[in-house]
């Protein structure tokens, strides 16, 4: 008799069994309150892989025994929703869940549309996607959008003692639990995919065994997959990409970009990862690389596979080979420290926008130089609150544009920012 990974062993049946996301389901929470009043809104579950989205929405069917319907939008079409529709007409406080729901197109969640209004279905849809760019505004505007957290570590191991101690096939097995590191530095957070690696791991030592950082380390590299095309390793690759790119080296980027296509990854996601890369690690050492990442986004995500894999490719090299630039991002990201430290300082006096007499009278927008009735269309003056005074938020790299840029800011303002 076959016996059911683990994971799913050890799926959770209550909100009290579910390890993680209190602020949702613990005593007192807004979706633990809903589930006991039975006044369950649509809803989307927003978070990364493996933080119970699935498990959620099976405690809710499970609590409330209601009809429970579930489609994969990576398989399912909008024949299968409407098939799913007809029938929960008949049936009172049907839940349809619709996992991955960020990869349905348009017309498939236009299908939902009536469905939802009417209350014929409960939609709950889980995604690891940012809902405001991957659901119709018209879906979403009629569900309540839950945000689930990234599982801590403290949360992790617990999950890892719970499954040893009560999981029917795990307990004979007499597996001491020594170290963790490596069992929660390969998952990444994900907890079904650490369930996975706890199983394999067990699995390979057999009884009375203690796990062991390097025991994790050697067993998962020889048995776990280059990649899964269920998402397994989506994170893992994704980074490998990235740095492929920010080293410089397209071949490396071709690559990782191979291995995301071939896994059936959405190109609409790698896509949009380039658009933040081409802002984040070029920047204003090349502008055009962001114009690029724009295009490609807008293009893939009209035509899809298999030739956007050609534009995919374009820019992924493109971005890899141009000049590397991260000045823009520590920009903001020092601007932002310095708000949250300083708090809202005074905007300067010559500063202030002066539309009334008495603000004029106040000295508001008094001794402010107008750039443009200077030479080149420049004059020194202080754009900073006072306390900020001579801080250098951007900071121009030794590379092509940027360059250029670092040199007149140079001579323009005269070593005042330690240029």
């Amino acid at each position: 008799m076959s016996v059911a990974p683990l994971a799913e062993r050890m799926r959770p049946n209550t909100l009290d069994e579910l390890v993680g996301q209190q602020h949702l389901t613990g005593q007192g929470s807004i979706l633990r309150t809903a589930i006991g009043q039975g006044k369950l809104p649509s809803m989307i579950l927003w978070g990364p892989p493996g933080v119970g989205k699935t498990t959620i929405a099976n405690i809710i069917a499970h609590t409330l025994n209601v009809p429970f319907y579930t489609l994969s939008a990576i398989s399912s079409g909008v024949k299968d929703v409407r098939e799913v529709i007809e029938d929960a007409k008949s049936k009172q406080g049907a839940i349809l869940f619709i996992d991955e729901i960020h990869r349905f197109n348009k017309g498939q969640q236009d299908a939902l549309l009536g469905a939802v209004e009417k209350g014929i279905i409960r939609l709950i849809g889980a995604t690891t996607e940012n809902p405001s760019f991957e659901v119709n505004s018209a879906l979403l505007s009629r569900c309540q959008v839950y945000v689930l957290k990234a599982l801590g570590k403290d949360e992790l191991v617990e999950l890892l003692h719970v499954v040893l101690e009560k999981d029917s096939v795990l307990k004979t097995k007499n597996i001491q639990l020594k170290e963790t590191e490596a069992l929660l530095t390969i998952s990444g957070g994900d907890a079904r995919k650490l369930l996975n690696l706890l199983e394999l791991v067990t699995d390979a030592l057999g009884v009375n065994a203690i796990i062991t950082d390097d025991k994790v380390m050697a067993i998962a590299q020889q048995k776990i997959a280059l990649y899964d095309k269920k998402g397994e390793q989506h994170y893992d690759i994704i980074s490998a990409f990235i740095k492929s790119m920010r080293g410089s080296d397209p071949n490396g980027a071709v690559y990782w970009l191979a291995r995301m296509i071939e896994g059936g990854e959405d190109v609409k996601f790698i896509a949009r990862r380039m658009l933040i890369f081409a802002s984040e690690d070029i920047g204003n050492s090349n502008p055009n690389a962001l114009l690029l990442a724009t295009s490609t986004f807008q293009a893939v995500t009209m035509i899809g596979y298999p030739e956007s894999r050609i534009i995919l490719s374009q820019c992924a090299t493109y971005l890899a080979s141009s000049s590397k630039s991260n000045a823009a991002y520590a920009a903001i990201g020092a601007a932002l420290a310095a708000v949250k430290q300083t708090g809202d300082l005074p905007v300067p006096l010559h500063l202030r926008n002066a539309p009334t007499k008495l603000m004029k009278d106040m000295d508001y927008g008094k001794d402010y130089k107008y750039a443009h009735q200077f030479e080149d269309n420049f004059t020194l003056q202080e754009y900073l609150p006072d306390k900020l005074k001579g801080t250098a938020f951007y900071v121009p790299q030794k590379n092509t544009r940027e360059e250029e840029m670092r040199k007149l800011l140079k001579e323009r303002w005269k070593g005042k920012y330690g240029y």
